[in-house]
């Protein structure tokens, strides 16, 4: 059952212990507090022998294939039968930023009245697609066209999605040399201008998961006029520091740099490939199988198998992951070794000034964003650890709300079963009363 630390607009100091819930401490849950490599051979080994099951018996009994497992964005919006835009944003430095727009619910009889704006930005290795995954009554994209808002779905670059650029080849070097400090100062002002101008609004309301809370709280902090254009910010499962996390980006941490590149290259991340289609649609999505697939999944965000539709993992394997840099991992790394919330480091003082025009990378300061914010943290969440979630409320200047759901972990937050209960109903609820 969720603990609420205050009421709407209210600000709050509650701790954000990390307390299990009793009854459900899963072996894998205790397996976070050991060596990080022994979670990534026992990670590879069951992936490994899941296929080798998967492809051999068929005694696991294969589910229907959820039609929107094989549709794009486009196509998940208007499957379920609503309107839909498609909009291209260019940012300064020539990134080509897919942006969807849900102008009006199903059924709006007011579909030609001017409605109030609420821009949703999307996590890491994920893509926008991330807020309509579940049916429309779990899918807060939908919801919140349903609800009377005029809904935006943006991609960060270097997903599935924004691999185009105005004069850099996608395969190169060079447009790959990016990481979360490139969708702070370009791609986050970019397409929350293009919003703005395109539909008169002076103020929207923000909503981001894990990454797109971290972006913001950089964006925000560092460039006042893009924070004048918030009306809100909600964060789900925020981050900022990285320091506790105990999740699989704590084993990449540990890998040097130069290493990690040997080992991956300096392009893509994980990118989305026909290996996606196998996962979801041929190997988990089998009765027995999707339920190892599903535990497996709390080595990545946290322990709560309960909350996941397994129904639907077709659906969510298909799409994730969506890819992201190489540097941006890196960038990641950094955060998490340094325990510190800053600019990326480029490994030397003549390339921080030459990026940076100062010798080291410079801090990102969440207590100077003055925008409304509230957050919802899990506390099962490995990812958004609540010792680092506690550090970032204490830094956050205005905050409004704190709810923390004892249950939850990273990726419950964009497709928990009760998470229309537990979150969803309560931002529609607190952007009704601030108009």
């Amino acid at each position: 059952m969720a603990s609420v630390s205050a009421r709407p607009h209210q600000a709050t100091t509650m701790a954000a212990a990390n307390v299990p819930v009793p009854g459900e401490v899963s072996p894998l849950t205790k397996m976070h507090s050991g060596p990080i490599r022994f979670k990534m051979w026992w990670l590879l080994t069951t992936v490994c022998l899941i296929q080798m099951f998967g492809n051999t018996f068929c005694l696991f009994g294969k589910k229907p294939v959820n039609p929107e497992a094989n549709m794009n964005i486009s196509q998940m919006i208007s499957y379920w039968g609503y309107p839909h835009e498609m909009h291209e944003v260019i940012t300064a430095d020539g990134y080509i930023l897919p942006l969807y727009r849900i102008p009006h619910g199903k059924n709006d009889a007011n579909r030609l009245v001017q409605k109030p704006v609420v821009y949703l930005q999307h996590g890491l290795l994920v893509t926008a697609s991330n807020w309509i995954l579940n049916p429309p009554d779990k899918s807060l994209g939908f919801l919140l066209a349903d609800a009377g808002y005029d809904v935006w779905l943006g991609n960060s670059r270097g997903n599935r999605w924004s691999r185009k650029h105005l004069y850099l080849e996608t395969n190169s070097k060079e447009f790959w040399a990016f990481s979360f400090d490139e969708m702070v100062k370009y791609d986050l002002p970019a397409t929350i201008d293009f919003i703005v101008k395109n539909t008169g609004e002076k103020k929207i309301y923000y909503v981001g998961h894990s990454q797109g809370t971290l972006i913001a709280f950089a964006a925000f902090a560092t460039n006042p006029q893009l924070a004048e254009k918030i009306k809100i910010n909600f964060a789900l499962a925020p981050a900022a520091t990285l320091t506790y996390t105990t999740s699989i980006l704590r084993l990449f941490a540990s890998i040097h740099p130069t290493l990690f590149k040997i080992l991956f290259g300096e392009k893509e991340f994980l990118p989305h490939t026909n290996m996606n289609k196998i996962i979801g649609q041929d190997v988990c999505n089998h009765a027995v199988i999707g339920t190892i697939c599903n535990n497996l999944l709390t080595l990545v965000s946290g322990y709560n198998p309960k909350n996941l539709n397994e129904n639907r993992l077709d659906v969510y394997l298909t799409k994730i992951p969506a890819g992201t840099s190489v540097q941006n991992i890196l960038h990641y790394s950094q955060v998490i070794n340094k325990g510190t919330f800053q600019a990326y480091d480029w490994g030397n003082s003549f390339l921080n000034i030459l990026h940076h025009n100062q010798p080291t990378p410079p801090l990102y300061h969440v207590e100077d964003m003055k925008v409304p914010t509230a957050i919802w943290s899990g506390g099962r969440d490995i990812l958004a650890d609540p010792i680092d979630v506690k550090n970032l409320e204490g830094k956050i200047s205005n905050l409004i709300y704190h709810k923390k759901i004892p249950s939850y972990n990273h990726l419950d937050f964009v497709l928990g079963l009760d998470v229309y209960d537990q979150i969803y109903t309560e931002i529609i609820t607190m952007m009704n009363e601030s108009q």
